[in-house]
């Protein structure tokens, strides 16, 4: 893979966001410009394009102040591609918030001599703030300076411009979106998310169906992730996704009109690429995972434990048939649903049930 230098352009004025610095709105307990630098800190370098220096200092990468006023992010990629250290620099804005790491990856494999840009193309729309550029382009975005050439559109015409579609990957249009008003950030809705958890065969699967009920009777949308302790087989014997895997492949994916399944090995647990599996619904509940510092309900049932196992601080209530009491955390009874919806009301959407959520089509 060739190497990659990285660099977020944070130089705009939110002028449709009433002046708000989008680099440090709120999307899934993380700033914007947090987000983004986990998703490019892999890659060898990341650089940050600024209007000011003093709102990102505590980053702790480096700042690259834009030299040229009102010539908008032409300037931010210019300063940029300079300092860079290698001889790609992939570009991105501040507000994209659901950019991730393996898109960009993805794009490092068109890399080649042909060429000396690269752009995502996404709903017949190319974004040259979602592309990678080569140095070798230094002198004509110098040129485009001196002649008042401003707009990065011209310089993907004028590029030798790989054009990179999104249609037929396994990504969705949503990785390259901008939020640039404060009704698209209302948009912006990331799922509440919450785990049941508790000690084998405590009752954590009866007690995730019944919550499935109450959450999809107000129409959310519900997903479910279950952490399994053993090696399990999804495959079926002798279906051509099993030979596929008994061949060798380390992932298959399989789909039809209505659905899909993917079966992909891995080493390392990720439980943020798990979520962005089911980022587009309302609600996620996580089976088991008690030692996460996600929010949790833990299920103690009689004649299978007394006491809990998982981090009170972590802990929304806990949900028993037994006498068991805590200081600190609300305990509610395992047979009343009512009393534990009221707590996911309450404590993981906010009051959302007053909300009621649009009926399904």
């Amino acid at each position: 893979m060739i190497n990659l230098s990285t660099a977020i352009l944070v130089g705009g004025k939110s002028r449709r966001m009433n002046g708000e610095n989008k680099s440090f709105l709120m999307y899934q307990n993380q700033t914007f410009i947090e987000r983004m630098i986990t998703q490019l800190k892999p890659f060898d370098e990341l650089l940050i394009s600024v209007r000011e220096r003093e709102p990102y200092e505590k980053l702790g990468y480096p700042l690259i102040q834009d030299v040229y006023e009102n010539i908008g992010p032409l300037s931010g990629l210019y300063e940029c591609l300079k300092i860079c250290r290698q001889e790609y620099l992939f570009v991105c804005a501040t507000d994209m918030p659901k950019l991730t790491t393996e898109l960009i990856l993805y794009m490092q494999q068109f890399i080649s001599s042909d060429y000396d840009c690269y752009v995502i193309e996404a709903g017949g729309k190319r974004h040259p703030l979602c592309a990678i550029y080569k140095k070798s382009l230094l002198p004509i975005i110098e040129e485009m300076i001196e002649k008042k050439e401003h707009r990065l559109m011209q310089l993907l015409n004028r590029a030798k411009t790989k054009v990179i579609s999104l249609e037929y990957s396994c990504f969705d249009e949503s990785v390259v979106m901008n939020v640039n008003t404060k009704e698209e950030f209302d948009v912006l809705k990331e799922p509440a998310i919450f785990c049941v958890s508790g000690i084998k065969n405590s009752g954590k699967t009866t007690l995730i169906t019944k919550i499935i009920k109450q959450l999809t009777d107000r129409n959310y949308r519900v997903g479910v992730i279950k952490h399994d302790g053993h090696e399990f087989e999804i495959d079926v014997e002798n279906t051509d996704t099993h030979k596929h895997r008994l061949a060798g492949s380390t992932g298959t994916i399989i789909y039809s009109k209505t659905k899909y399944a993917v079966m992909k090995d891995w080493s390392v647990i990720d439980l943020e690429l798990l979520i962005s599996y089911l980022s587009d619904l309302d609600v996620i509940i996580m089976e088991g995972m008690k030692h996460s510092s996600y929010p949790k309900i833990e299920v103690v049932r009689e004649g299978r434990s007394n006491e809990i196992v998982c981090d009170p601080n972590t802990l929304l209530a806990i949900a028993t048939n037994t006498n068991l009491t805590h200081e600190s955390v609300d305990v509610v009874s395992l047979d009343d649903i009512d009393q534990i919806m009221d707590v996911i009301d309450r404590k993981v959407l906010g009051g959302k049930n007053a909300r009621s959520i649009s009926t399904k089509n």
